[in-house]
């Protein structure tokens, strides 16, 4: 059985007993999602790098110390700490930069776009533009929810787990987030 098809458990279990290589295809297996989930909430490329790079420094600590629990997922459990940092970096203090069209990273640009033609790719990016604005619009608690949502594509169930909330104040947050959006 190749090392790639193994699930993520194996994949723990194997390098935790010496298999360098399994922590490997474990990150490339999770590294989009959690860096765009941190990018989205930090909005800075450089400090999505930097957290992303402090997310899987902790998992590899904890794995080693041998305190991670079985129970659940491992998506859901790295996520979370990336959420963790996220809000630890804002805690802090420090100053949020806001994504602009000069970024030199943009998230829409991992999307698969349509090749019909040009224009499609023009409006595409001209609606996520749209789009990734109203978010950044939303109060903190609702953009959390739409971007591990939608971004992270987790479920309720998981996101209330992450922001450490009920279910239906995560489905309310939802909720309000579209009300709002539709009224920008």
């Amino acid at each position: 059985m190749q090392v790639a098809a193994l699930s993520d458990q194996a994949l723990i279990d194997l390098y935790l007993s010496g298999n360098e290589k399994a922590f490997q295809v474990l990150l490339e297996r999770h590294q989009q999602k959690i860096y765009t989930s941190i990018y989205l909430f930090v909005k800075d490329r450089d400090l999505a790098e930097d957290l992303f790079q402090e997310v899987f420094i902790k998992i590899i600590d904890t794995l080693r110390k041998g305190t991670y629990s079985h129970e659940g997922k491992f998506s859901q459990w790295a996520t979370r700490i990336a959420y963790n940092l996220c809000v630890d970096h804002f805690r802090r203090g420090r100053k949020r930069s806001k994504v602009n069209s000069t970024d030199e990273f943009d998230i829409f640009d991992v999307l698969e776009l349509p090749d019909d033609n040009r224009e499609d790719e023009m409006i595409m990016s001209e609606t996520h533009g749209k789009i990734r604005h109203l978010v950044d619009m939303l109060p903190q608690e609702q953009r959390e929810v739409v971007v591990l949502r939608h971004y992270a594509d987790l479920s309720f169930k998981e996101i209330a787990q992450i922001t450490r909330v009920s279910i239906n104040t995560a489905l309310g947050r939802m909720r309000y987030a579209l009300i709002n959006i539709r009224k920008l």
